[in-house]
């Protein structure tokens, strides 16, 4: 990964637990550390150990979460040091909260549900994703004019382009 590449944390998600993520500007893709989210979702006392194992588990089970993992330096909470730590993108640390059986990962894993759900319905009627992308944006604050002209915009766009 190149050095322009963008360190963060997030802590809204995790009832204020940091998670560090690092953004890959050539893949524009999240990367966010494994460690940090099973500190977040169970109470275990050593994480490290608790991902050793989970990891062993789900290779038994044929989950291939872990052909996923991609190591990066991200600077330790401990020294401030930078250290190879395991990540993953955001599908993959999905699929590992969902991996986690832990009460505190429960509204996740609802939350997850209802996106599926969401999807699903829009499959069946696109008119859904398109209101809710109106929504979405009157949220943002924008205009119903500056709406109709965005939608616009990307239907013109992709004509020309043949999508």
């Amino acid at each position: 990964m190149e050095e322009n590449n963008k360190l963060e944390t997030i802590s809204n998600l995790f009832e204020g637990k940091e998670i560090r993520s690092v953004w890959d500007v050539e893949k524009e893709e999240y990367y966010f550390s494994v460690i940090d989210v099973i500190t977040a979702l169970t109470d275990s006392n050593i994480p490290k150990r608790y991902w050793t194992d989970l990891k062993r588990n789900l290779a038994k089970e044929g989950s291939k979460l872990y052909e996923n993992i991609v190591q990066l330096k991200m600077k330790s909470k401990k020294d401030g040091k930078n250290y190879l730590t395991d990540t993953l993108d955001t599908k993959g640390i999905l699929r590992l909260i969902e991996s986690v059986p832990s009460s505190k990962a429960e509204p996740f894993k609802l939350w997850l549900a209802q996106m599926g759900s969401d999807r699903i319905d829009e499959v069946f009627d696109p008119e859904i994703a398109i209101r809710r992308a109106i929504n979405y944006y009157r949220n943002k604050g924008y205009s119903d004019r500056w709406i109709e002209a965005r939608l616009k915009g990307i239907l013109d766009r992709n004509k020309l382009t043949d999508i």
